[in-house]
């Protein structure tokens, strides 16, 4: 039998597969005994074919699908250069560590030097720039939009602060104009964590695009997934240099998988103190990592990439819905939308407000009880985790203020999700047990 004829074979079963066993899945709702997830993954069959497919090839490591989605990616954002990594964790790892690097001279982040961010966010938005040595300062949230109070960079800034490195919480953009125009002033790194928001627009202009590197994550949860996941992606050539680099186990040769004297002077160049004419393949230029994705995971992201468009549309819709029936509520306080921005909404977040005669924690019980899944602002305040029990303040790591509006987060807030696989009989619901809790309340 001819391959290509077996090969179409193959993929007609596993479509045929799909139909029969993970679309027939889809149950319909009940009220109370149907689960709401806060998010899922959303596919058909195209996802399973491009899964086999790659699968067959048996390259295993990155190949074609992962340069297909490079490239799709990077079109899709409007950016020269994305490249894809295996988690959106490992994305802000490899942005943070790029701007480690001593091609960047006197820009070069260095331990002790400091980057201003916030405590109310994801642990590995942070990590990396523990890991490194440098000095994390912490600046407090605004609850309106919940994301970072802007009117205290300046307090946060020293002669040793370097970059800023900070995510677009739950999908709402962070005021880009004013911290850009910081770093611009200051002569700042931005790192923009993404992963909340993959295509949500400010000024008409995709977040993750405004910094220097933005990141994005493919984890189930998110926007699009591939599994496990991530990306990160730049305008600037020396950074594309340095983050392929970095993720490719700090090689300094360029050559793609499997390809061998890209350059065509493989066995001429002077490195170091090398021997001159050592293979371009095996000098390293960075302490780097491996850091790729399997092609497998790529070709799903493929699939992913082309539903992302009405992806968004749906979460976009989901918000309205739940912001229009809960707006009235007297005791809670709703994130509004960034000005000049449009989110790709990842949760829908609920504040208490001060005085309310009930407890977050009473709220989102009664809420799981109904089968509704609830999540805090991930870290809430990061420094109070045990993780920081072994860091020392003022040494190794800074906060401005009191981050009161963190604590209150930390205390009082919690989200819902907006993913595209709720339906309106489940936004309905989300929005009556809510209307519900809080009336018995009263």
């Amino acid at each position: 039998m001819n391959f290509d004829v077996l090969k179409q074979d193959i993929l007609n079963k596993v479509k045929e597969y799909y139909k029969l066993y993970h679309a027939n899945k889809q149950t319909q709702f009940i009220e109370g005994k149907t689960k709401i997830n806060y998010a899922g993954r959303v596919f058909d069959e195209k996802e399973m074919e491009n899964l086999i497919d790659s699968s067959l090839d048996f390259w295993l490591t990155a190949g074609r699908y992962s340069e297909q989605f490079e490239k799709n990616l990077a079109n899709f954002l409007g950016v020269k250069w994305a490249f894809l990594v295996n988690s959106g964790s490992s994305a802000n790892l490899l942005a943070f560590y790029t701007l480690t690097s001593p091609l960047l001279k006197e820009r070069q982040i260095k331990r002790g030097d400091e980057v201003i961010t916030v405590a109310a966010g994801f642990p590995t938005t942070i990590a990396p720039v523990v890991q490194y040595g440098a000095v994390p300062v912490f600046v407090d949230m605004e609850l309106q939009f919940a994301n970072v109070d802007v009117t205290q960079l300046e307090k946060a800034l020293s002669s040793k602060t370097k970059a800023i490195m900070i995510a677009h919480s739950l999908g709402n953009p962070f005021n880009i104009k004013a911290i850009k125009e910081f770093c611009d002033k200051n002569n700042l790194w931005l790192i923009e964590d993404n992963c909340d928001a993959l295509g949500s627009k400010y000024d008409d202009k995709y977040t993750g695009t405004w910094g220097d590197i933005g990141t994005s994550s493919f984890y189930p949860a998110h926007h699009i997934t591939m599994g496990e996941g991530g990306a990160v992606y730049t305008n600037n050539p020396l950074l594309k240099k340095i983050i392929l680099s970095m993720r490719d186990w700090g090689r300094d040769c360029w050559c793609k998988g499997g390809k061998d004297n890209t350059c065509g002077c493989r066995f001429t160049q002077q490195f170091g103190s090398l021997p001159k004419g050592y293979d371009h393949k095996y000098v390293y230029s960075h302490f780097g990592f491996n850091l790729k994705a399997t092609d497998m995971q790529a070709a799903i992201g493929c699939a992913q990439l082309e539903k992302l468009p009405e992806f968004i549309e749906k979460r976009q819709k989901n918000y309205q819905k739940l912001y229009n029936g809960l707006k009235n509520l007297s005791e809670l306080h709703l994130v509004e939308t960034q000005p000049n921005s449009q989110p790709s909404w990842f949760g829908f977040m609920i504040t208490l407000k001060d005085g309310v005669k009930f407890t977050r924690n009473e709220f989102t019980s009664f809420l799981e009880e109904c089968n509704i899944q609830t999540r805090t602002l991930f870290a809430g305040n990061i420094i109070r985790h045990p993780a920081f029990d072994s860091l020392e303040k003022d040494r190794d790591y800074r906060v401005v203020g009191n981050l009161e509006v963190t604590e209150k987060i930390m205390n009082d807030s919690f989200w819902i999700g907006v993913y595209p696989g709720m339906n309106d009989e489940m936004i309905e619901y989300m929005i009556c047990k809510i209307q519900e809790f809080c009336a018995k309340k009263k």
